[in-house]
């Protein structure tokens, strides 16, 4: 009976030290999962018939907010935050973006938001049906296919439509802040 009583301690001592720490990692760090559907065809699920790729989705990278054209991301959808979402960055705030199919031929993308679209235009549901989408809704960067073995490896960065976007340089965005503060003061002193 000891034996047994000391094999359940064992079992729930080390329960309570290894799932907390599982729940930490998989919420600050990253985790694995399936892509479905054929929007990121052909960077991810190229041949749909033969299974999903599985991707690992880092947590992490987001924590700054700080993204780049062609990364591949996780997001909430913004019709429905229970279905996740899987698109490449087009464009970033500040951006001006020549749109596919979307109501304005050009949107310029607000601050605090990016472009995001499917590599497989005529299957996607993305910024050309809901326009620029919050960054607060992307939730991780796709970084690695970690599923199929024949598959694995990086997730590469692919800024493909640079013909589809003006880029607000970082040097236009300093002078906009800058711009911002003089009024801020400005108004300050009236």
């Amino acid at each position: 009976m000891s034996g047994w009583l000391s094999n359940l301690r064992l079992i729930l001592s080390t329960t309570a030290v290894v799932v907390p720490v599982t729940v930490t990692v998989l919420d600050i760090f990253g985790y694995v999962a399936r892509v479905e559907g054929a929007s990121m065809q052909p960077a991810l699920n190229p041949k749909e018939e033969r299974g999903a790729d599985y991707v690992f989705l880092n947590k992490w990278k987001i924590r700054n907010y700080q993204f780049q054209r062609g990364e591949v991301v996780a997001l909430m959808n913004p019709a429905d935050p229970e279905q996740k979402m899987i698109k490449r960055i087009v464009a970033l705030e500040g951006d001006t973006v020549k749109t596919l199919s979307f109501k304005n031929k050009y949107i310029k993308v607000r601050d605090g938001h990016c472009w995001l679209e499917g590599d497989n235009h005529s299957h996607s549901l993305d910024s050309n049906l809901f326009g620029p989408i919050s960054q607060g809704l992307i939730t991780a960067k796709a970084s690695h296919i970690v599923w199929p073995p024949h598959r694995m490896g990086r997730l590469r960065v692919i800024e493909e439509n640079e013909n589809r976007v003006t880029k607000h340089s970082l040097y236009n965005q300093e002078i906009i802040r800058q711009l911002r503060e003089i009024r801020e003061m400005e108004r300050e002193d009236i």
